[in-house]
Formats: structure tokens, C-alpha cells, sequence
């Protein structure tokens, strides 16, 4: 329990309540009184029944499916406990919405995660606190502090529980060259090997596997990843490293299951014998798929928060 300084509150959107209570019993403290509505025609509201003048506020939302409704709950959070004379403000963001739009693939395109990002410092917040950006950069696209936690220390603990540390039959596999960095520390850690999927994608939310890069033949492959959108890229890897590749069985993990469209379909009737995701976005409601396994991650949060309020370095949460 935290019992110094300015009072730590801690408060939730709709898009994520479940998360929002699992960070407040790891900290014991209760989660803020708060409503979050819509008015007959779609706006958002905010009601705020309790003080927060002078205090240390966080304001928990994933920019999820309704992204735009969430995002804008989200803004009018922080725009209410700005002017509630909150001490501090920090916009804790498990799953950051628009950051696949991070630069300008062709001409004319916006760059929608440095617009979120504009709007959010407009909106109050002081700091940002979220995991496993889609790209890196995006923290320079804020001109407030950002921590943004790593959800891999999570799976580590996963797989090495499942398979072992310095398992020779187990190869771990970026599913793209972006991703390559991403994958390489995690096979680092669990001292496996690392493989690349080469693949080309003709348009949004297609792609085509080319080529394997590295020895997976006879191996067990786990596929890592930022997040699983349609799951189009993820099952055509895992088709590619059991089809090209002659893996023997494919597992995979991503921070953020966004599952959009036939997604969940399409993990269900792959190759892959498991997908585990951390719990920054909620199931979708009724969703029945066997393969998907969710690991939580309120505990890192819960630290990550505790840290912040406590003006300590976050550092320790990367190692």
C-alpha cells in the first residue's frame, strides 16, 4: 500500500474495467468514483464524485474497439480532472490506438499517432504510460514523458515455464523484418535461437509469406509480435513455417489482441497450437476459440504506476 505524499487515484473508462480493477487490488486501493456515459445522441460525459484537487491521478483507458469512442472518453477524462484541479495526470494507455499510422507510406497520408499524441497532451494529460508501442518513435511524437512497458517479460516467464530456458529445438520467429529487434532480445532471454519470416503485403491487412530466413526444420517455432489485428499476417507465417519451413509445431504471442473481423475464425482453423495474449484489450464478448490464451498484465502496471507516483526509476520493469 502506498501511504505518502499527494493521494494516488486511480480511474477507468469503459473500455477496459476488468484491467482497471485487477491494477487497483495489486495496489489495494480502490478504483476511483467515477462515470463514464453517453448522452441520446452519442456524446460522451463525465461525472467525477469524489476530490481530486492536488492529486495523483491516473486515468486508465485502451484505445480499443470502439477506438473512437474510447479515445474520446478518454480525452474528456482528462479534460474533467484537469479542471478539477487534479495535482497530476498521467493517461495510462495499455493498448495505444492509431499507432500503426507512424509515418507517410505514400503521399498524402496522415500521421495519426503524432495527431493522438498532440491531442492528448492538449487534452491535460502530463504523462503517458502504456505497452508495446506498434513503433518505438511514437514516444517522440509526445512532448510529455512516456513509459512504455514491454510486454515480453511476461511471455518470457510463460514459454520458459512451458518449454525451458536454452531449449535447442525451439527457434523464435519475427513474423516480419520490423520486427526483428522485438524478437531477437526475446530470443535472448530464453537463449533460443532466431528466425524471420520474409513476407510481402500488396495492401492493408494482406500479405504474402515469401521465404523463411534461418534453420526452424524439425523445430518448434514461436511466433512474436506486437499485436494480432485480422490475423491474416499470423497464420500465413505459422502456414509458411510449417509448409516451407518444416517446423513440427507453431505457438504464438502478441501484447495486444485487437481481433478485428475473422480473426478469431482464422486463428481456430491455423496451424498454430496456441496464441497468448496479455489482457491490455478485453476478450471480445462470446468469443469461443480453444487456441487463445490471455496472461495478465496488471501486475506490471501496478508497478509501473506505484514507480511513477512514487518518483522512482521505471527502468527496472525493461530488465
Amino acid at each position: 500500500m502506498i501511504a505518502h505524499g499527494k493521494n494516488l487515484k486511480i480511474f477507468s473508462g469503459n473500455a477496459n474495467q476488468p484491467f482497471a480493477e485487477a491494477i487497483c487490488r495489486e495496489l489495494g486501493l480502490p478504483l476511483g468514483n467515477l462515470e463514464v456515459g453517453r448522452f441520446s445522441d452519442g456524446e460522451s460525459f463525465v461525472s467525477i464524485y469524489e476530490s481530486v484537487r492536488g492529486s495523483d491521478v491516473f486515468v486508465i483507458q485502451s484505445t480499443c474497439t470502439p477506438v473512437n469512442d474510447n479515445l474520446m472518453e478518454l480525452l474528456v477524462m482528462i479534460d474533467a480532472f484537469k479542471r478539477a484541479s487534479a495535482g497530476r495526470i498521467t493517461a495510462v494507455i495499455p493498448y495505444f490506438g492509431y499507432a500503426r499510422q507512424d509515418r507517410k507510406a505514400k503521399p498524402r497520408d496522415p500521421i495519426s499517432a503524432k495527431l493522438v499524441a498532440n491531442i492528448l497532451t492538449r487534452a491535460g494529460a502530463d504523462r503517458v504510460l502504456t505497452m508495446d508501442l506498434h513503433a518505438s518513435q511514437i514516444q517522440g511524437f509526445f512532448d510529455i514523458p512516456v513509459d512504455n512497458l514491454l510486454g515480453s517479460p511476461l511471455f518470457i516467464q510463460h514459454f520458459s515455464d512451458r518449454f525451458g530456458i536454452d531449449d535447442d529445438n525451439t527457434v523464435i520467429v519475427s513474423p516480419d523484418v520490423g520486427s526483428v529487434a522485438r524478437a531477437r532480445a526475446f530470443a535472448q532471454k530464453l537463449g533460443m535461437n532466431l528466425a524471420i519470416v520474409d513476407k510481402r503485403r500488396p495492401r492493408a491487412n494482406a500479405c504474402e509469406v515469401m521465404n523463411i530466413i534461418g534453420d526452424v526444420r524439425g523445430k518448434r517455432a514461436i511466433l512474436l509480435d506486437d499485436m494480432v489485428d485480422t490475423g491474416g499476417s499470423l497464420c500465413n507465417a505459422a502456414q509458411a513455417l510449417v509448409e516451407v519451413g518444416g517446423v513440427t509445431e507453431v505457438y504464438a504471442c502478441a501484447s495486444h489482441g485487437v481481433l478485428s473481423g475473422p480473426a478469431i475464425e482464422r486463428i481456430q482453423n491455423s496451424v498454430l497450437k496456441e496464441v497468448v495474449f496479455l489482457d491490455t484489450i478485453p476478450p471480445r464478448p462470446g468469443m469461443n476459440c480453444g487456441k487463445i490464451k490471455y496472461i495478465s498484465a496488471a501486475s506490471m502496471f501496478a508497478e509501473a504506476i506505484e514507480y511513477i507516483y512514487e518518483e522512482v526509476s521505471v527502468s527496472r520493469l525493461f530488465l
